[in-house]
């Protein structure tokens, strides 16, 4: 940048820009790289999340939308009850909807990967490709509609600055989010459901000789991260952007796979590396606009900073001591074979 430019840059309200838009452009990617994260650990790849993400951001739209108009203003007004006492619950419906919705995708997904000589990675792509189409089919009615969005914790209200407070507006499910990592990371290694996933995940031979069956565990992994990727999906719909549209969630769910992978397979890792990097270069092309620093073509490629950095860690990660370092070991040797 030249130095006329540079000395128009207000740096404080630039940092405050991108923190604020860090957890909001990372919580999808947190969700969806912590299902492919529990997936993985399991032994199983499902390159299909992209499918099951915009999937989940239809569903928790269109059940916001007819919940919040319709069903929860017909048992409020039966029960003698203002609207509003419960017509609040409509989004988070819509959360639960496509959390169950991502799981069913899930579950298709794991019982087809169990039928014997069937390729995982051809099953995901056609699992992306089914979910996206399916989701475009029925949510064209959506498009028009405004459905009721999350909520937002403010923890800004202190401050004076209307761009700080805006930046420390937190959505629900990002502290939902913020909470589930740990947790997880903590199952997997403390307690014995984590002892049998991961175990499924190192050695097929050694969990069936423990009398585990292999294909139940990675069912019920594979269920579970699709739930979440439909979780992410929601967030998309009801609270950032706030809208549904085709195509909406622009390749986070095929970006989180990769992002797995130099989060070293770790919910923790994840954690970080969804809001840090990815939500931190998702948000700069936003906030250099507010700064009025970029416009044209240069503001689609900081829009793009997500992709291209993908394309960098993957390049990164590629040598032969760091492809598949704190790799499930069943990843590994297919990786190898």
């Amino acid at each position: 940048m030249s130095d006329s430019m540079t000395s128009g840059i207000d740096v404080g309200a630039l940092a405050i820009a991108v923190a604020g838009g860090a957890l909001r452009v990372g919580t999808p990617y947190l969700f969806v790289s912590l299902g492919e994260c529990i997936t993985e650990r399991s032994g199983r790849v499902n390159l299909g999340l992209e499918g099951t993400l915009i999937m989940g951001a239809m569903t928790a739209y269109s059940v916001s939308y007819y919940a919040g108009s319709n069903w929860l203003v017909g048992i409020a007004n039966g029960l003698g009850m203002e609207e509003t006492a419960l017509v609040f619950l409509a989004p988070w419906l819509g959360v639960l909807a496509a959390a169950l919705v991502g799981s069913l995708l899930g579950c298709m997904h794991a019982m087809i990967c169990n039928m014997p000589r069937v390729n995982s990675v051809a099953v995901g792509i056609a699992m992306m490709v089914f979910g996206v189409g399916l989701a475009n089919y029925l949510g064209k009615p959506m498009i028009q509609p405004v459905a009721m969005k999350l909520p937002a914790v403010d923890f800004g209200w202190w401050a004076e600055s209307e761009q700080l407070r805006y930046a420390l507006r937190v959505n629900a499910l990002f502290l939902i989010g913020l909470v589930l990592a740990p947790i997880l990371a903590w199952m997997l290694v403390s307690t014995r459901w984590g002892m049998i996933l991961r175990l499924a995940g190192e050695s097929e031979e050694a969990a069936a000789a423990m009398g585990y069956s292999v294909n139940t565990i990675r069912t019920v992994a594979t269920s579970f991260g699709g739930a979440l990727a439909g979780v992410g999906g929601s967030f998309l719909s009801l609270y950032y952007p706030g809208s549904w549209t085709e195509s909406m969630s622009d390749g986070t769910g095929l970006m989180a796979v990769a992002l797995v992978i130099f989060a070293r397979w770790h919910p923790m890792h994840c954690l970080w590396v969804s809001i840090v990097l990815y939500g931190g270069f998702g948000s700069l092309g936003a906030a250099l606009q507010g700064q009025g620093l970029s416009s044209g073509a240069v503001a689609y490629l900081w829009n793009r900073a997500p992709q291209i950095m993908t394309l960098v860690l993957l390049i990164a990660t590629t040598s032969r001591d760091r492809a598949m370092a704190g790799a499930p070991g069943v990843l590994t040797q297919s990786r190898s074979s």
